[in-house]
């Protein structure tokens, strides 16, 4: 009798332990595996069980959290949607997450275990924290100035602080309403239907996800090469550039819109944008040279994050002398985003120093303690500390008396590059309105780098129509941020 039960006893045994391994394979080991399982909806629950952290602008929060009867109980609110979508982006409960509410979301989700009071007492409790809050970089006076001078307008600003590479607007049009998207519901996925079947793109951040050939505001970056590899000395010299040019290894003439190119000196012919100036300059320095000078200022940067990933900017590596020349005036295979463009007049401006651009200044915990805290980070010395002063005299020369005097503000000294790029079959495409530029603080200090673009259908003559149509929207944001 004793004996059945011993059998009976430890063929339980057998069960017990075949349980408890079979629960810690579930548990420990599948776990992961059954929380990302779309027929799961306990973590979609426990998602939006609580108040998501906010994103805040200058203190205050764009961002909210509304409570409901669904299963899903907190759904996303958002202040000034259109105006702050190109940061905030998007969190729906059906469609996922975007920009901010994408990088940030184990921060504003309360998951993330920086929030924890004690290490890693999440991860042995499975408590949840309540959401923390993401402090932006944006400048509210300057994201409304763009914004506004966008208006109806297909386009994109980017400005920065050039000393320390902060964000200070990012701007996108045409925009829409995150909160649209947010919940579930017929209506959440109509509205989805309609905004990405928009021809139009307004879900797409052209800021730092769309890329433009830069046309003449590119010149920048071929002034810094031609300065840079000592092809140029003297910007008041001849540069003995015949008017047209003709692309090495072939019969192409280039010619200019702007008179007085024959011949022109650098600085005469970054005032005035003369394509055959620049051209020449390009092939004088080289496939080589062009491509360190455009890869020092952070063109064919595939691992740039502000945090959100940013489309590189291209500058081909392998080209000939006849394509050097086109890209060396922002044509060709030449594509920059706004931010880059930004960045380019910041480094201009920051003495030849480029800062990594971050668009996260600081992270809090539901009290209100600061978790973690962004700094400026050098990410290249683009030029000489001389170069960069020779730059920045020509830029300001645009602004005073060549193409940018729309950008011009009063008491402030301010430098600028226009440009207009044509694109599509025989430059039949809408063209692009480039002005990029910098203002200094009145003490002389670098105080704001801007980048705008617009798809304007009036941008006619090359560079007066960057001048007409985005220098004014520039000025409007350095003033902002200036006070």
């Amino acid at each position: 009798m004793i004996r059945y039960i011993r059998r009976a006893a430890a063929c339980c045994l057998v069960l017990l332990v075949a349980l408890l391994v079979n629960t810690s394979r579930v548990q420990i080991f599948q776990a992961d595996s059954f929380n990302a399982n779309p027929a799961n909806r306990r973590a979609l629950i426990a998602r939006y069980d609580q108040p998501r952290g906010d994103i805040l602008v200058a203190g205050r929060s764009v961002t909210g959290s509304l409570a409901t009867d669904d299963q899903l109980t907190y759904l996303r609110t958002y202040a000034q949607g259109p105006l702050y979508a190109p940061v905030t982006g998007y969190v729906s409960q059906l469609y996922g997450t975007r920009m901010l509410e994408g990088t940030e979301d184990a921060v504003l989700s309360g998951t993330d275990p920086q929030l924890a009071s004690l290490p890693l007492w999440n991860e042995i409790t499975r408590a949840r924290q309540k959401g923390g809050d993401v402090h932006t970089t944006i400048n509210p006076a300057a994201q409304e100035a763009a914004f506004t001078g966008l208006g109806d307008r297909t386009g994109a600003v980017a400005a920065l602080d050039p000393a320390t590479g902060r964000i200070l607007a990012l701007v996108s049009t045409p925009s829409y309403d995150p909160s649209g998207i947010a919940g579930t519901g017929r209506d959440v996925n109509a509205e989805w239907a309609r905004l990405t079947s928009d021809p139009e793109q307004p879900m797409l951040d052209r800021a730092i996800r769309q890329t433009y050939p830069p046309g003449s505001a590119f010149k920048v970056v071929t002034a810094a090469a031609a300065l840079e590899s000592g092809k140029v000395t003297d910007p008041k010299a001849p540069t003995k550039t015949p008017e047209p040019y003709t692309l090495p290894g072939t019969t192409t003439q280039l010619e200019n819109e702007a008179a007085g190119c024959a011949d022109a000196s650098l600085l005469v012919a970054f005032t005035v944008s003369c394509n055959t100036v620049f051209a020449k300059l390009g092939v004088d320095v080289g496939l080589k040279g062009m491509v360190r000078q455009a890869q020092a200022f952070g063109f064919n940067d595939h691992r740039l994050r502000i945090p959100p990933s940013v489309a590189p900017s291209n500058f081909d590596t392998r080209m000939g002398p006849d394509q050097v020349a086109l890209s060396s005036i922002g044509q060709f295979d030449t594509t920059a985003t706004p931010l880059q463009m930004a960045m380019v007049a910041a480094a201009v401006v920051n003495g030849g120093e480029l800062m990594s651009p971050y668009l996260v200044d600081r992270i809090t915990n539901s009290n209100g303690v600061t978790v973690a805290a962004a700094a400026g980070r050098l990410l290249h010395r683009t030029v000489s500390s001389g170069t960069a002063v020779r730059l920045q005299q020509m830029m300001e020369a645009v602004v005073t008396k060549g193409t940018g005097t729309n950008a011009a503000i009063p008491g402030i000294t301010v430098g600028g590059k226009t440009g207009t790029a044509q694109h599509g079959v025989g430059n039949k495409g809408m063209p692009y309105a480039w002005f990029i530029s910098y203002a200094k603080s009145a003490a002389g200090q670098p105080a704001v780098a801007v980048a705008v673009v617009v798809e304007d259908a009036e941008a006619v003559r090359a560079d007066i129509s960057g001048g007409g149509s985005a220098a004014p929207i520039a000025r409007d944001v350095m003033r902002a941020v200036l006070g």
